[in-house]
């Protein structure tokens, strides 16, 4: 119900009163409530979450439509609420915090306001007139937060990882695998326990990375994989009560359809509502890549210290100066950053699995927190993964000189004398080397344990450094 009493507000009214509203704002009471109710964060739905609901709102009117649930005129008019919300309008409507009532029912009502107060000014009516489109009757018809919630997550996990995350980690991929082709014959000494190890190419460091990041995003389609399977249609238990009985295939399908995804009926309702494992598949599958993008990170960041007290094996492109009192630095900026925020990845990961076993019977309320925390982390890892690709990968210089000196002034090379020298000969002419500062080549000759061909034969730093071949 709702009184029109000037230009500057109107009064709308649920079951706990009335209330005026801005005449100028989309939302209505409901949304209203949850803005005073939560005052936490000043943290808004993401615009991918937004999508993923007014998606479903789309497909539902179309179907309930189709089906004579609601009127041809209203499923025309949300459908195109929708359609502009989806082209970027009215994004400063959808403004209740991430942190909210249990199961997201404050951000669902939010967007069945919007929608339901466009749709009248579409049909040329004013804002609030609920009893011409009603955001629960109408926008809502045969849905709960407890399915439609769920499957927003799902969407939006599906979304936020076909436009940004697997598109940053294929070109990451195809960088990387570049600059393996451009440092192959380029040696370098490998470390182990941050010592001195074998000789390796630094074309191939950069290959392991390449195919690192390639497995993880295996893994990942893998684990959403189950985000294709929906519960909508479920309704407000998960079983159903008042839709129509060919809602639940149709609005999975017309969905489908709508984000080009295969998306399927979910075979067990009340299960698709109760249990979050897919998203805590999918958070885990984030977590993997963070942890290995760490470890990436931190390597290109020892690689190219220095530069004079230094590995220096590499040079990051400087993309900002590195520091507000010393003249000339330049800091690994884009490694720095990638580890930041796959740090924050890790811990989103931790507060999922968290409220994926905090639900009851049968809902987990703790859904608006795994909905944020796993499309922003799908979101924040693919920006920054294309940001250190544009930035850093792409730019990466060897240094060649440097390289090779390590790899010709290693300890490390007596292993190649193991199978000629034996171990034992081995150890005592690294002890030698370093306590004399001789050469490991001169100590071999000196003690006659080797000829000089057969020493040049086995120090090649170019065969020692190649990959045994898989046979």
């Amino acid at each position: 119900m709702t009184q029109q009493k000037d230009y500057q507000y109107r009064i709308e009214r649920d079951s706990m009163g009335d209330r005026q509203i801005s005449s100028s704002v989309y939302y209505g009471i409901q949304t209203l409530r949850a803005t005073e109710n939560f005052p936490i964060s000043g943290i808004k739905p993401l615009s991918t979450y937004v999508d993923a609901c007014v998606l479903i709102k789309k497909a539902t009117a179309i179907v309930n439509g189709e089906l004579g649930c609601i009127s041809q005129e209203t499923s025309q008019a949300i459908v195109e609420a929708a359609d502009e919300v989806l082209a970027g309008k009215f994004r400063d409507q959808f403004v209740v915090d991430v942190y909210q009532a249990g199961a997201g029912t404050s951000h669902h009502m939010n967007v069945n306001e919007v929608l339901a107060n466009r749709a009248l000014e579409i049909l040329g009516d004013q804002k609030g007139n609920y009893k011409r489109v009603n955001p629960n009757d109408h926008v809502n018809y045969g849905q709960s937060t407890n399915d439609v919630i769920p499957t927003a997550i799902r969407i939006g996990g599906l979304l936020a990882l076909s436009r940004t995350l697997h598109p940053a980690l294929e070109k990451a991929t195809a960088a990387l695998l570049r600059k393996a082709e451009e440092f192959q014959e380029i040696v370098r000494s490998g470390r182990t326990h941050m010592q001195d190890a074998v000789p390796v190419r630094l074309g191939e460091n950069f290959r392991a990375w390449a195919h690192i990041l390639s497995e993880h995003q295996n893994r990942i389609y893998t684990a959403s994989g189950d985000l294709m399977v929906l519960g909508l249609g479920g309704s407000a238990a998960g079983t159903g009560m008042n839709t129509h009985p060919q809602y639940r295939a149709r609005v999975v399908s017309v969905l489908s359809e709508l984000i080009d995804c295969p998306l399927e009926p979910a075979p067990h309702l009340m299960a698709a509502m109760q249990s979050m494992a897919p998203f805590v598949n999918v958070s885990g599958a984030l977590r993997n890549l963070a942890q290995d993008l760490v470890k990436i990170s931190h390597d290109l960041r020892l690689m190219d210290s220095g530069p004079k007290t230094g590995l220096k094996e590499i040079q990051l492109p400087p993309v900002q100066p590195g520091s507000s009192i010393m003249p000339g630095k330049y800091n690994p900026v884009m490694a720095e950053m990638t580890s930041m925020v796959c740090f924050q990845v890790m811990g989103y990961d931790s507060a999922i699995a968290l409220a994926a076993q905090a639900g009851q019977l049968e809902l987990n309320v703790m859904m608006p927190l795994i909905a944020h925390n796993l499309i922003h982390s799908i979101e924040i890892l693919g920006n920054t993964i294309a940001a250190l690709t544009e930035r850093c990968i792409k730019g990466i210089t060897a240094n060649k000189e440097r390289c090779l000196a390590y790899a010709e002034g290693s300890l490390a090379l007596v292993t190649a004398l193991n199978p000629h020298i034996g171990y034992l000969n081995a150890a005592a002419v690294a002890k030698e080397s370093l306590e004399t500062g001789k050469s490991l080549r001169q100590i071999v000759l000196e003690k006659g344990l080797m000829s000089e061909k057969e020493l040049a034969q086995v120090l090649n730093l170019q065969q020692m450094s190649q990959i045994v071949p898989l046979e």
